[in-house]
């Protein structure tokens, strides 16, 4: 399995430097991403490759269900170096349909450390449970349940200090909440935008549910 990766990456390198001579060397030399992306950990949402952006235009930190944890070091880490050092202008927290760590989230089931992991994926599923029980059908509400966590994602980078910091020195710096659908490969604006503290906008209503996840107030 190794060798059959290693041969891949040395076509892989090959093809690009044809198509594209001296790319690997200017590469090198630079790393000037707009975007730093928070996705999740599933092998089918790669962050470049959904968002047709080339290796150095995006830099990337993931985990299981894309979950924003606030005394998550690794992840804190990440952002104060996208923002203080490569000073990124955008923030995409994306989540996708079909994401096996929600899933995990709503099963009464062992699933060893990833429990604890995602247990703010429960806490959600527990604050919106009036509304997501109108939406009858289980994947559609675990769908529902994985745009919710993106929007609590966009909530809690916009709460850091780190990002807190870079508003106050007036950097241009906006944060974004996706949606990447697997059956379809598009990615949906879930319309919680912030651009400043207090610049939270109303999430779109994507599946139909009947709530604001911004506010927690019904429709």
């Amino acid at each position: 399995m190794l060798n059959d990766l290693l041969d891949g990456n040395r076509l892989w390198s090959a093809k690009r430097n044809a198509d594209e001579p001296g790319y690997f060397e200017r590469l090198a030399t630079r790393q000037t991403p707009e975007y730093f992306w928070i996705g999740c950990s599933d092998s089918r949402v790669p962050a470049n490759v959904i968002s047709g952006l080339d290796p150095g235009e995006v830099f990337v930190h993931r985990n299981v269900a894309n979950v924003v944890h606030s005394a998550d070091m690794n992840f804190l880490s990440a952002l104060e170096f996208a923002v203080d050092t490569l000073n990124v202008r955008a923030i995409i927290v994306c989540g996708h349909y079909g994401c096996g760590g929600v899933r995990a989230a709503t099963e009464d089931l062992p699933h060893g450390l990833a429990d604890h992991w995602l247990a703010p994926i429960r806490r959600l599923a527990r604050a919106y449970a009036l509304d997501l029980a109108q939406v009858s059908n289980v994947e559609d509400k675990r769908d529902r349940l994985a745009e919710l966590n993106v929007v609590e994602g966009v909530r809690r980078v916009a709460e850091t200090p780190i990002v807190q910091r870079a508003w106050g020195r007036q950097s241009e710096l906006s944060i974004h909440g996706l949606i990447y659908g697997l059956k379809d490969g598009l990615l949906r604006d879930l319309g919680c935008t912030v651009t400043t503290p207090t610049s939270q906008t109303e999430p779109l209503n994507t599946t139909g549910s009947s709530f604001n996840p911004m506010t927690g107030d019904a429709r």
